[in-house]
Protein backbone atom coordinates (compact mmCIF):
# COMPACT_ATOMS: atom_id res chain seq x y z
CA UNK A 1 0.00 0.00 0.00
CA UNK A 2 1.20 3.39 -0.54
CA UNK A 3 3.54 5.51 1.98
CA UNK A 4 3.42 8.93 1.87
CA UNK A 5 5.98 10.99 3.61
CA UNK A 6 4.78 13.86 5.11
CA UNK A 7 7.60 15.87 5.91
CA UNK A 8 9.18 15.07 2.84
CA UNK A 9 6.34 16.07 1.03
CA UNK A 10 6.70 19.48 2.93
CA UNK A 11 10.37 20.38 1.74
CA UNK A 12 9.60 21.58 -1.43
CA UNK A 13 13.35 22.05 -2.67
CA UNK A 14 14.12 25.77 -2.45
CA UNK A 15 18.14 26.60 -3.41
CA UNK A 16 18.00 29.40 -1.62
CA UNK A 17 17.46 29.75 1.86
CA UNK A 18 17.91 33.17 2.77
CA UNK A 19 14.58 33.68 1.09
CA UNK A 20 12.63 30.35 1.45
CA UNK A 21 8.95 31.19 1.72
CA UNK A 22 7.11 30.47 5.12
CA UNK A 23 5.19 27.56 5.49
CA UNK A 24 1.71 28.89 4.86
CA UNK A 25 3.02 29.92 1.55
CA UNK A 26 4.13 26.41 0.43
CA UNK A 27 1.27 25.12 1.43
CA UNK A 28 -0.75 27.63 -1.05
CA UNK A 29 2.07 26.42 -3.67
CA UNK A 30 1.42 22.96 -3.29
CA UNK A 31 -2.09 23.32 -3.52
CA UNK A 32 -2.44 26.00 -6.18
CA UNK A 33 -0.22 23.18 -8.27
CA UNK A 34 -3.20 20.40 -8.35
CA UNK A 35 -0.04 17.99 -8.63
CA UNK A 36 1.35 18.76 -11.93
CA UNK A 37 4.33 21.42 -13.02
CA UNK A 38 3.03 24.63 -13.55
CA UNK A 39 4.58 25.29 -16.91
CA UNK A 40 1.69 24.74 -19.55
CA UNK A 41 4.14 22.96 -22.13
CA UNK A 42 5.29 20.31 -19.52
CA UNK A 43 2.56 19.41 -16.50
CA UNK A 44 4.93 16.92 -15.88
CA UNK A 45 3.17 14.95 -12.34
CA UNK A 46 4.67 16.15 -9.53
CA UNK A 47 3.85 12.85 -7.04
CA UNK A 48 5.32 10.00 -8.32
CA UNK A 49 4.47 6.52 -7.09
CA UNK A 50 6.51 3.75 -6.19
CA UNK A 51 5.10 0.38 -5.09
CA UNK A 52 4.53 1.19 -1.31
CA UNK A 53 5.60 4.88 -1.38
CA UNK A 54 4.66 8.48 -3.22
CA UNK A 55 7.32 10.90 -3.67
CA UNK A 56 7.35 14.50 -4.52
CA UNK A 57 9.31 15.98 -6.90
CA UNK A 58 8.09 19.95 -6.87
CA UNK A 59 10.61 22.49 -6.59
CA UNK A 60 9.88 26.07 -5.87
CA UNK A 61 10.48 28.59 -8.57
CA UNK A 62 10.84 32.25 -8.42
CA UNK A 63 9.50 34.78 -10.91
CA UNK A 64 11.69 37.56 -10.16
CA UNK A 65 15.00 35.86 -9.47
CA UNK A 66 16.04 35.06 -6.32
CA UNK A 67 19.24 36.42 -6.95
CA UNK A 68 20.41 40.38 -7.67
CA UNK A 69 21.45 39.94 -11.39
CA UNK A 70 20.03 38.27 -14.24
CA UNK A 71 17.63 39.09 -16.70
CA UNK A 72 14.87 38.63 -14.25
CA UNK A 73 16.45 40.21 -11.29
CA UNK A 74 15.40 43.13 -9.43
CA UNK A 75 17.72 44.46 -6.63
CA UNK A 76 15.04 46.35 -5.28
CA UNK A 77 13.43 43.83 -3.93
CA UNK A 78 14.11 42.53 -0.46
CA UNK A 79 14.59 39.44 0.44
CA UNK A 80 10.89 38.91 2.08
CA UNK A 81 9.74 40.59 -0.76
CA UNK A 82 11.29 37.52 -3.11
CA UNK A 83 9.97 34.86 -1.19
CA UNK A 84 6.37 35.85 -1.03
CA UNK A 85 3.41 33.43 -2.62
CA UNK A 86 2.80 36.09 -5.46
CA UNK A 87 6.55 35.79 -6.77
CA UNK A 88 6.98 31.89 -6.48
CA UNK A 89 5.54 28.74 -8.66
CA UNK A 90 6.15 24.93 -8.34
CA UNK A 91 7.77 23.59 -11.46
CA UNK A 92 9.53 20.31 -11.64
CA UNK A 93 12.94 20.48 -11.70
CA UNK A 94 13.79 20.20 -15.45
CA UNK A 95 11.73 23.20 -15.92
CA UNK A 96 12.96 24.90 -12.73
CA UNK A 97 16.69 24.68 -14.27
CA UNK A 98 15.46 25.33 -17.48
CA UNK A 99 14.15 29.05 -16.38
CA UNK A 100 16.95 29.68 -14.22
CA UNK A 101 19.75 28.91 -16.90
CA UNK A 102 17.99 30.56 -19.71
CA UNK A 103 16.47 33.61 -18.15
CA UNK A 104 16.38 35.61 -20.89
CA UNK A 105 14.37 33.37 -23.08
CA UNK A 106 11.83 33.16 -19.74
CA UNK A 107 10.33 36.81 -18.88
CA UNK A 108 8.78 38.01 -15.65
CA UNK A 109 5.32 38.39 -17.58
CA UNK A 110 5.80 34.71 -19.68
CA UNK A 111 6.04 32.84 -16.14
CA UNK A 112 3.23 35.21 -14.68
CA UNK A 113 1.58 34.12 -17.22
CA UNK A 114 2.20 30.38 -16.83
CA UNK A 115 1.04 30.66 -13.12
CA UNK A 116 -2.32 32.76 -14.01
CA UNK A 117 -2.87 30.08 -17.40
CA UNK A 118 -2.41 26.89 -14.43
CA UNK A 119 -4.71 28.18 -12.18
CA UNK A 120 -7.25 28.83 -14.96
CA UNK A 121 -6.63 25.35 -16.35
CA UNK A 122 -7.55 23.72 -12.55
CA UNK A 123 -10.63 25.93 -12.09
CA UNK A 124 -12.22 24.68 -15.29
CA UNK A 125 -10.81 20.97 -14.18
CA UNK A 126 -12.32 21.40 -10.86
CA UNK A 127 -15.71 23.37 -12.62
CA UNK A 128 -15.11 26.44 -10.64
CA UNK A 129 -16.66 28.75 -12.01
CA UNK A 130 -19.79 31.55 -11.33
CA UNK A 131 -23.07 30.31 -10.36
CA UNK A 132 -26.33 32.63 -11.24
CA UNK A 133 -28.18 31.24 -8.05
CA UNK A 134 -27.56 30.15 -4.05
CA UNK A 135 -29.35 26.82 -4.98
CA UNK A 136 -26.79 26.33 -8.31
CA UNK A 137 -23.95 26.60 -6.05
CA UNK A 138 -25.08 24.58 -3.16
CA UNK A 139 -25.52 21.81 -5.33
CA UNK A 140 -21.75 22.28 -6.59
CA UNK A 141 -20.26 22.07 -2.87
CA UNK A 142 -22.49 19.56 -1.17
CA UNK A 143 -21.05 16.16 -3.72
CA UNK A 144 -17.42 17.46 -2.22
CA UNK A 145 -18.72 18.28 1.53
CA UNK A 146 -20.66 14.25 1.76
CA UNK A 147 -17.79 12.86 -0.23
CA UNK A 148 -15.10 13.97 2.86
CA UNK A 149 -17.81 12.77 5.29
CA UNK A 150 -18.27 9.81 3.76
CA UNK A 151 -13.87 9.27 4.25
CA UNK A 152 -13.81 10.46 7.02
CA UNK A 153 -16.37 8.11 8.53
CA UNK A 154 -15.08 4.94 6.73
CA UNK A 155 -11.38 5.92 8.15
CA UNK A 156 -10.90 8.53 9.85
CA UNK A 157 -9.20 8.50 13.42
CA UNK A 158 -12.32 8.21 15.28
CA UNK A 159 -13.12 4.60 13.74
CA UNK A 160 -12.30 1.25 15.96
CA UNK A 161 -9.41 0.24 13.50
CA UNK A 162 -7.26 2.77 15.07
CA UNK A 163 -7.07 0.45 18.02
CA UNK A 164 -5.57 -2.47 15.54
CA UNK A 165 -2.27 -2.52 14.68
CA UNK A 166 -2.59 -4.83 11.92
CA UNK A 167 -5.35 -2.38 10.28
CA UNK A 168 -4.40 -0.75 6.46
CA UNK A 169 -7.27 1.71 7.42
CA UNK A 170 -4.57 4.30 9.21
CA UNK A 171 -2.74 4.22 5.91
CA UNK A 172 -5.92 4.40 3.57
CA UNK A 173 -6.65 7.74 5.37
CA UNK A 174 -3.28 9.39 5.04
CA UNK A 175 -3.87 7.89 1.12
CA UNK A 176 -7.39 9.39 1.17
CA UNK A 177 -6.31 13.01 2.74
CA UNK A 178 -3.76 13.45 -0.37
CA UNK A 179 -5.70 12.36 -2.92
CA UNK A 180 -9.21 13.14 -2.08
CA UNK A 181 -9.52 15.17 1.35
CA UNK A 182 -7.19 18.06 0.48
CA UNK A 183 -8.24 18.64 -2.99
CA UNK A 184 -12.03 18.93 -2.21
CA UNK A 185 -11.21 21.43 0.39
CA UNK A 186 -9.22 23.48 -2.07
CA UNK A 187 -12.43 23.24 -4.77
CA UNK A 188 -14.64 24.43 -1.95
CA UNK A 189 -13.09 27.47 -1.21
CA UNK A 190 -12.48 28.38 -4.47
CA UNK A 191 -16.18 27.68 -5.16
CA UNK A 192 -16.41 30.09 -2.48
CA UNK A 193 -14.45 32.73 -3.01
CA UNK A 194 -15.56 32.46 -6.81
CA UNK A 195 -19.39 33.24 -5.95
CA UNK A 196 -18.97 35.51 -2.61
CA UNK A 197 -21.82 37.69 -4.23
CA UNK A 198 -24.17 34.80 -3.36
CA UNK A 199 -23.41 34.94 0.18
CA UNK A 200 -24.90 36.31 3.00
CA UNK A 201 -23.37 38.43 5.62
CA UNK A 202 -23.45 35.86 8.76
CA UNK A 203 -21.89 33.32 5.79
CA UNK A 204 -18.42 35.14 5.49
CA UNK A 205 -17.46 33.78 9.29
CA UNK A 206 -18.11 30.30 8.50
CA UNK A 207 -16.17 30.48 5.18
CA UNK A 208 -13.19 31.83 6.60
CA UNK A 209 -13.27 29.30 10.12
CA UNK A 210 -13.63 27.01 7.08
CA UNK A 211 -10.53 28.59 5.40
CA UNK A 212 -8.31 28.31 8.87
CA UNK A 213 -9.21 24.73 9.20
CA UNK A 214 -7.92 23.79 5.69
CA UNK A 215 -4.68 25.76 6.17
CA UNK A 216 -4.09 23.99 9.76
CA UNK A 217 -5.42 20.59 8.11
CA UNK A 218 -2.50 20.94 5.62
CA UNK A 219 0.06 21.81 7.87
CA UNK A 220 -0.85 18.87 9.95
CA UNK A 221 -0.83 15.98 7.28
CA UNK A 222 1.12 17.74 5.25
CA UNK A 223 3.55 20.09 6.91
CA UNK A 224 4.11 17.95 9.92
CA UNK A 225 2.67 20.14 12.58
CA UNK A 226 2.00 18.73 15.82
CA UNK A 227 -1.34 20.25 16.59
CA UNK A 228 -4.93 20.09 14.48
CA UNK A 229 -5.61 23.76 14.62
CA UNK A 230 -9.33 24.71 13.41
CA UNK A 231 -11.85 22.27 13.66
CA UNK A 232 -14.17 21.83 10.67
CA UNK A 233 -17.03 24.28 10.89
CA UNK A 234 -19.96 22.35 11.18
CA UNK A 235 -22.38 25.24 10.08
CA UNK A 236 -20.22 25.01 6.38
CA UNK A 237 -22.86 22.23 5.81
CA UNK A 238 -25.42 24.58 5.37
CA UNK A 239 -23.67 27.12 2.96
CA UNK A 240 -26.07 28.40 1.01
CA UNK A 241 -29.54 27.06 1.92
Amino acid sequence: MSHFNNTESYNMICSHGRIAPTPITKLRLFADSGGYCANPNCSEPIFKEFDDEVIHIAEIAHIISAGDKGPRADAKLTDEERSRYENLLLLCPNCHTTIDKAEDKFSEGLILEWKRRHKEKLAVIFGIKLFPSRKEARYAIVPLLLGNRAIFDKYGPNTDERFNPESSVPTQWRRKIRESIIPNNRKILDILDANRTLLREEEFLIIETFREHVNDFEAKHLGGALHSGERFPEQLNKIFE
